[in-house]
C-alpha cells in the first residue's frame, strides 16, 4: 500500500511560535473553534515546511531554514509571486493565500498555501511502498512531459518575464555557482576544483530561454493516489527563473540515481529513481527530446553541470550544519554527497558519456 505523503512532528529547534501564529490566522481566516495544529513536512533541506490545521482546514507554510542568508535561494516574497502568478494559467501548483514580511510573527517571513494531497515519492522510500515497474514506466514518461510541459510555457502572459534575464544563463550559473561553493567550502574536493573549470571551458551555447523550475525531481512532484502514474502538482519553486531549460533538464539528470550507478550515489539515494521500471538517463533525454521537439547535443556537459550544482546546494547546507545553524544531525554527513557527486561528474566527462559509468 502506497501512503499519502504526511507531516509529522515538529523538528527540535525549528518550532514555530503558536501564540503568535494563531493570533495571525484569526486575523487573516477567521476565528477558529480549535487551537492551531503545525506538523512539519521534514523530508527537505532546504525552506522549510508545515502543515498549519486552523479551523479544521489544512493549508502548508513555508518559511526560509534558520540561519539562512543566502538570499535567491529563501526568497520568501519571491517564491510566493512565482506562485500566485502561475496558479492562475497552470493546474499543477498550488494556489497561494498570503505572504507575511513582518519577522514578529515566526521570526521570518513566510506564506501560506493550498495543501496539495497526493503521494510524494521521497528518497529512501522502501520497495515495498514503491509502484509496480509498469507504473513507474509511465510516471517516468509523464514526468519528463511534465518538464516539457513547463518549459512551453508562455511565462511573459503570465507576468513571469521579470523573474530572470533569461540570456547569458549558462555563464551565470556556472559563475554563480561556482562563486557559492567557494563561500561555503569546507573541504579540499579537487574534483570540484577540476569541474569548475571544465563547465566554463565547455559551455554549450543557448538556443532559448524558458520558465525553468531549477529543482525538478521526483520528491518535488505530488501524484494522484488513485493513479500514481499522474502528476497533479509540482512544488518547491524557491530556485524557479527565466533560463536555459537543457540546464533545468540537466538538474533532473543530476538527481537521476540509476540501480548501476556507483554504490555510493545510490546508498546517499538523491531520488527514488533506482526502482525497476525507471529508464536510463539517456533515455530520459529521449523522452525529452520526443515531447519538447529539442535536440540535446551535449548531455555529458547537463549531467555533470547537474552534479555539479546539487554539490554546491549541499555543501551549503553543510556549511550552515558546521557553522551550528542547525542541529539537524541529517546534515553531519553531507560533506559524503560533495565528494561523490563530484567524482561522478568528472567521471562522466572522462569517459564521455552517462551512462555506465562504473
Amino acid at each position: 500500500m502506497i501512503a499519502l505523503d504526511s507531516p509529522g512532528e515538529v523538528r527540535k529547534s525549528e518550532e514555530l511560535n503558536n501564540l503568535n501564529l494563531s493570533f495571525y490566522l484569526n486575523n487573516k481566516l477567521g476565528s477558529s473553534k480549535r487551537p492551531l495544529v503545525i506538523n512539519q513536512f521534514k523530508k527537505g533541506f532546504s525552506n522549510l515546511t508545515y502543515s498549519i490545521i486552523w479551523d479544521k482546514n489544512e493549508y502548508v507554510l513555508r518559511k526560509p531554514p534558520f540561519g539562512a542568508n543566502i538570499k535567491s535561494g529563501h526568497d520568501m516574497r519571491r517564491e510566493y509571486d512565482v506562485l500566485s502568478n502561475l496558479s492562475k494559467y497552470y493546474n499543477k501548483v498550488p494556489k497561494t493565500y498570503f505572504f507575511e514580511d513582518d519577522k514578529n510573527v515566526i521570526g521570518s517571513s513566510f506564506y501560506v498555501m493550498q495543501r496539495l494531497n497526493g503521494i510524494i515519492l521521497r528518497p529512501n522510500t522502501s520497495e515495498s511502498s514503491m509502484p509496480d515497474k509498469k507504473d513507474i514506466s509511465k510516471l517516468s514518461k509523464n514526468f519528463i512531459k511534465t518538464l516539457t510541459e513547463l518549459h512551453g510555457l508562455q511565462y511573459k502572459k503570465m507576468g513571469l518575464d521579470n523573474l530572470g534575464k533569461g540570456v547569458g544563463y549558462g555563464m551565470r550559473q556556472i559563475v554563480g555557482w561556482s562563486e557559492r561553493y567557494k563561500n561555503s567550502k569546507t573541504d579540499d574536493i579537487k574534483e570540484m576544483n577540476s569541474l569548475m573549470s571544465w563547465l566554463i571551458n565547455n559551455l554549450p551555447k543557448q538556443n532559448k530561454s524558458s520558465l525553468i523550475h531549477n529543482d525538478y525531481k521526483y520528491d518535488n512532484v505530488v501524484l494522484d493516489k488513485d493513479n500514481i502514474s499522474k502528476i497533479v502538482g509540482v512544488l518547491d519553486w524557491e530556485m524557479s527563473t527565466i533560463g536555459d531549460p537543457l540546464f533545468d533538464l540537466g538538474t533532473t539528470l543530476g538527481y537521476w540515481v540509476q540501480s548501476n550507478d556507483h554504490p555510493m550515489l545510490r546508498k546517499i539515494s538523491l531520488s527514488s529513481t533506482t526502482a525497476e521500471g525507471n529508464p536510463s538517463r539517456m533515455t530520459l533525454i529521449n523522452i525529452y527530446e520526443k515531447y519538447s521537439k529539442v535536440k540535446v547535443n551535449n548531455p555529458v556537459f547537463y549531467y555533470a553541470y547537474g552534479l555539479f550544482k546539487i554539490c554546491v546546494i549541499v555543501q551549503q547546507i553543510y556549511y550552515r550544519f558546521k557553522k551550528g545553524y542547525t542541529e539537524d544531525k541529517r546534515f553531519s554527513n553531507l560533506i559524503d554527497i560533495v565528494k561523490i557527486c563530484s567524482l561522478v561528474a568528472r567521471r562522466s566527462i572522462e569517459k564521455n558519456k552517462i551512462d555506465d559509468l562504473f
